[in-house]
């Protein structure tokens, strides 16, 4: 059995030594986890063994630097307990998506530089800072010593690594081809993160300013409006205010005295919704709004059959034939209808039929497409999907162009009715005031 010699940090910040024996590296981990120990280096000493070794002349056995040292408390001797800003960062540090994008580019970098995945994933392991992802990368790197592929611990990490970042990875594992899924996977994380950016910088400053603009009309409806509206009465003036602020005033009264019944019936109207989605029916339609709602509908699509066709591309190139290549290929998506439709596709291809016409017959995406694959079932169907994974790029790009302009509009449009409302509702009886007509009217003038 290996011996390793580990050090980890305890819940009070020290740093704890010690040399213990394992099965393997993985097992050691979640032995030191179990024990409230947060690792930060295991190194592989030797494997146990009745025969002894003949000492090398110059070279200090470790069992006799061990019989002098402290292994359970070395902190405290020599090593002094952790800041309070480094127990802050231990404890409360988060793994962000610029970590994944990191390792990730690290990792497509040695292996283009072709490291193995081990001597990759230790370089990488000691240039981590972040001690929650190091230790993660640490349970990778031990199921690849036990012979494990490491997409298999990643999925363990489901709320670390994405559900389509690591199929990608399965993808290249089982293909062969890992060093161009980890290109694809740096791709698929800079452009997502590219489209949160932008997407971001239109959504939040509009929404910001609709919360705003409604907060306002609440507030502007139960304290100015009955304020303008106790200085009419007490005038004796017969100006009134404007009918839909009365209305609107009416329908506020009415929320404040019987809030719990809008909230039970969007709480309800909400777990139908839920309790649907979570059907195998509801979630099929689900998916299916997802590929035709307006503005974002044909992004999603794009994105999910751009990732199906460079996983195929993938597979073909290493020797596939294509019903396996999509049984493995179908990892990277996740949404129902193209499930379905991958599974109709190798259905088909077993009954002699067309694997194409499935997503022809769908009408989800661009014809051109479908038009693509045809020709190159005809011709070279490997060099066919290269040149149409090229065009999806390109399609994708001008759909993105397309919502970056719609969208923007979209919103100013909802939060502009907003404002026009606000106008009606609040501004327009604090301008009566302002103005002071209703004095004439109070003092008979």
């Amino acid at each position: 059995m290996p011996t390793y010699m580990y050090r980890a940090v305890t819940k009070n910040g020290l740093l704890v030594r010690n040399k213990v024996e394992a099965a393997n590296k993985l097992n050691l981990v979640k032995s030191l986890k179990g024990s409230d120990l947060i690792p930060i280096d295991i190194i592989q000493l030797r494997y146990s063994s009745n025969n002894k070794k003949t000492k090398k002349k110059n070279i200090v056995d470790i069992n006799d630097v061990m019989k002098n040292v402290n292994t359970t408390r070395i902190g405290q001797q020599k090593i002094k307990s952790l800041t309070p800003i480094e127990k802050i960062n231990l404890y409360f540090e988060k793994i962000t998506p610029r970590d994944i994008v990191v390792f990730t580019q690290n990792f497509y970098l040695l292996k283009k530089a072709n490291f193995n995945n081990i001597h990759a994933l230790n370089t990488i392991i000691q240039s981590t800072e972040n001690m929650s992802f190091r230790g993660i990368l640490e349970d990778i790197l031990a199921g690849v010593e036990a012979g494990e592929y490491m997409y298999t611990t990643m999925e363990y990490y489901s709320n670390v690594f994405p559900y389509i970042y690591v199929n990608m990875i399965k993808v290249g594992e089982l293909s062969g081809s890992l060093t161009n899924s980890l290109q694809q996977a740096v791709k698929y994380l800079d452009d997502t993160d590219s489209l949160n950016r932008k997407l971001k910088s239109i959504l939040i400053p509009n929404l910001v300013q609709f919360v705003l603009l409604l907060v306002m009309l609440f507030v502007g409806t139960l304290v100015a409006i009955p304020a303008i509206q106790g200085i009419f009465d007490e005038l004796g003036t017969k100006e009134k205010l404007p009918a839909i602020t009365m209305w609107f005033a009416g329908v506020v009264d009415r929320l404040a005295q019987c809030w719990y019944i809008p909230v039970i019936v969007i709480a309800a109207i909400a777990g139908v919704i839920v309790f649907y989605v979570h059907t195998p029916k509801g979630k099929y339609n689900y998916h299916y709004f997802k590929y035709t709602m307006p503005i974002f509908g044909e992004l999603i699509y794009a994105l999910d059959f751009s990732r199906l066709m460079k996983a195929l591309l993938l597979n073909l190139k290493n020797g596939m034939r294509i019903q396996d290549s999509l049984e493995v290929s179908r990892n990277v998506v996740q949404n129902y209808v193209m499930l379905s439709m991958i599974e109709t596709s190798i259905n088909n291809i077993l009954i002699g039929s067309s694997w194409i016409e499935p997503f022809e017959k769908a009408q989800l995406g661009s014809p051109m497409t479908t038009e693509m694959l045809k020709i190159g079932m005809q011709t070279d169907l490997t060099e066919m999907i290269e040149k149409l994974v090229e065009y999806m790029e390109i399609d994708i790009d001008n759909i993105m162009t397309k919502i970056m302009k719609a969208l923007p509009q979209v919103v100013y449009a909802i939060v502009g009715v907003v404002l026009i409302f606000f106008v009606l509702v609040v501004l327009v009886p604090c301008v009566q005031v302002y103005m002071g007509q209703f004095l004439f009217s109070a003092y008979g003038v």
